[in-house]
């Protein structure tokens, strides 16, 4: 019986019970029934529901029917709760016949007798469910491999490992879980885990001083300042981890391999850690790779009201923590079903954020960037399979000019690279136009053999936007806005240069320089942003968007499937169209396009199954608003 057939046939028979009883008890029994079913515990619940309802309906029977001597129940008033509500009750000054005490000694020991065994039977229930949590670590998903942490912006997926936190990172849903043991019973006894164990109760605990401790004693390659600086951040961003399983086909003397899940977060991490064989107090390494929510850590799908009002209330926990500052709207076929917005767009100004309010939104433009290129495919003025060189005539690397194709650009296969790192940093403000990286970075080569592999290339979609230009005869800039932004009713959104006033821009917050207090992410911001990202746009605009990718305003139908539709295997259930991810997560498919670096974060999810759009922007370092759409997106019923 599935899990959605349990609970309905679940909450059918909690309905049954007087209104009084469900009043004060249904939302427990449901939330009980959610804890417990997904351990093998239906018969038990069904049981207890059962018992349940004999004992509010027959013991009624029985007390109305056999001592109406003892009460009478009086009648409430119109406007009272209801019919079998037991609010008022009238004793009969008469002395009772002798039957009449021995018959109701005789019910009221059955009474308690019921009260006793439900008693014991949800102690029985509860136990089986706490053993329950004790599981192998079948079927759990390989690392996704560590993520390149960059300076700038980054490819819209999960950060990989803690290392790559000073990067890009993404937070969760539920509240902090309170304190416990960090290690359950049942996991072997090793050095490795023993290892595992202290570690995370250090970096749970939030403590500073005693990480550091940790680490200088048991890992001392990562306890300088800046990695504890890291760990800290990181610590906040996550709430911490909580253990959920281990991988006992992995797992050795000297390595220990399993999962936790951040406490702020839906996030699921696998996690490995190795010890010295020959000293197993040292650690020789430890990283945490992002992974999928595996199956059997499966979240329940609400209703659309209820994933709402979780919503509304995660935002506000989020805005409290100072982890979330920024817009979300949620759309159904269009329309706007939730919209809101926190925190600051100018905190020296005082200006709060607002649905109006713009936000740099990173590697979300490659969404506009690689419709313009299907929009020229579309009109016959280029080719996918064309090689760079066919419109960048006077490219300077050859190898990349005639081997690197227009289609193996917008796959992120063509082995092109990034821009950012120290040299972007050297010459930020030389930077003006798109020809200006190509003088800059025009003579490298290829990283690898184009078409060989996947690998995230911001430089690549530069080189996009250059090809728009040849393609269309148009200025890049011009163009997008003219052929996409007015289409699509896109009236907010443009990539002005930083030092042309924008009303309503909000000013990003960063912490990603290693420091405890946010400042504005002005000093690294391009002169303007490109192709590869880096523009301005609102909710409402990308929610405009959406409804005109998916309503075919920008491309036929043709084109707007090999937009959209997955090429190129990322990583598990991720696939890179063309300037789209396509991801598909406990078989509910979407796709979009996140965006992110230092004060500033966005996400725009597509659900063309049930037709929600999330919509969710944030001035603040990533994962601020990446793991506020993952929060949504894993509620809402689809």
């Amino acid at each position: 019986m599935t899990n959605s057939l349990s609970r309905f046939l679940y909450r059918c028979l909690v309905q049954l019970h007087p209104p009084a009883f469900r009043r004060q008890f249904a939302p427990e029994m449901l939330w009980i029934f959610d804890e417990v079913a997904d351990h093998e515990a239906r018969i038990e619940l069904f049981t207890d529901a059962f018992t349940s309802l004999a004992r509010q309906w027959v013991v009624r029977w029985a007390i109305q029917n056999l001592l109406i001597g003892e009460f009478r129940f009086a009648p409430l008033p119109a406007d009272g709760p209801g019919r079998f509500a037991w609010e008022r009750i009238e004793f009969d000054d008469r002395p009772l016949p002798a039957p009449r005490v021995i018959q109701g000694g005789v019910v009221s020991f059955a009474f308690f007798t019921c009260i006793a065994l439900a008693a014991f039977h949800a102690t029985t229930v509860r136990r089986a469910f706490v053993i329950g949590n004790g599981s192998s670590m079948s079927g759990l998903p390989s690392a996704s491999g560590t993520a390149s942490a960059g300076s700038g912006d980054y490819d819209g997926r999960e950060p990989a490992t803690i290392a790559a936190v000073a990067a890009e990172n993404q937070p969760q849903q539920q509240q902090s879980s309170p304190e416990r043991d960090p290690r359950p019973s049942k996991i072997p006894d090793t050095p490795a885990g023993r290892q595992f164990f202290a570690w995370l109760d250090a970096f749970d605990s939030g403590d500073k001083t005693k990480l550091q401790q940790f680490l200088k004693d048991h890992y001392p390659t990562r306890s300088d300042a800046s990695a504890i600086d890291m760990e800290m951040q990181f610590r906040d961003q996550t709430g911490g981890f909580d253990f959920e399983d281990f991988d006992r086909d992995e797992s050795s003397t000297t390595k220990f391999v399993g999962i936790v899940k951040e406490r702020a977060s839906d996030q699921f991490a696998r996690f490995v850690i190795e010890v010295d064989p020959a000293a197993t107090q040292h650690v020789t390494s430890l990283a945490l790779n992002m992974v999928p929510r595996p199956a059997k850590f499966a979240l329940p799908r609400m209703t659309e009201r209820d994933a709402l009002a979780a919503f509304r209330e995660k935002l506000q926990q989020e805005a409290a923590a100072g982890r979330f500052s920024g817009a979300a709207l949620v759309a159904k076929n269009g329309t706007p079903i939730f919209t809101s917005a926190y925190g600051m767009a100018d905190r020296d100004k005082k200006i709060p954020n607002s649905l109006t309010t713009k936000f740099r939104i990173g590697s979300m433009n490659k969404m506009f960037t690689a419709t313009a290129v299907l929009q020229l495919a579309q009109a016959g003025k280029l080719k996918l399979t064309d090689a760079v060189g066919k419109y960048l005539t006077d490219y300077p690397n050859k190898n990349i000019a005639t081997k690197v194709t227009v289609e193996q650009l917008l796959s992120h296969t063509g082995g092109t690279g990034d821009f950012f790192g120290p040299e972007f940093d050297k010459h930020r403000l030389e930077l003006k136009t798109l020809d200006d990286y190509v003088k800059l970075y025009g003579t490298r080569e290829p990283k690898f053999e184009p078409g060989a592999r996947w690998e995230y290339s911001n430089y690549g979609f530069l080189l996009l936007g250059l090809v728009v230009e040849k393609a269309s005869g148009e200025d890049y800039y011009a163009y997008v806005r003219e052929h996409i932004f007015k289409p699509a009713g896109m009236n907010s959104t443009d990539s002005l240069p930083e030092d042309q006033p924008v009303p309503e821009r909000s000013v990003g917050y960063t912490k990603l320089d290693g420091g405890s207090a946010w400042k504005p992410n002005t000093d690294t911001l391009p002169v303007r942003g490109t192709s590869a990202g880096g523009g301005y746009s609102t909710a409402g605009d990308l929610l405009a968007f959406a409804m005109a990718v998916q309503n075919h305003k920008l491309l036929d139908v043709q084109h707007t499937e090999l937009l959209t539709t997955g090429h190129t295997q990322v990583a598990e259930g991720e696939k890179y169209a063309y300037g789209f991810m396509d991801k598909t997560e406990g078989g509910v498919r979407s796709f979009g396009h996140g965006g992110g670096a230092p004060g500033m974060n966005g996400e725009l999810r597509i659900y063309p199954a049930s037709g929600y759009a999330i919509v969710v922007l944030a001035n603040l370092d990533p994962p601020a608003a990446s793991r506020a759409a993952n929060f949504i997106g894993n509620r809402l019923p689809q």
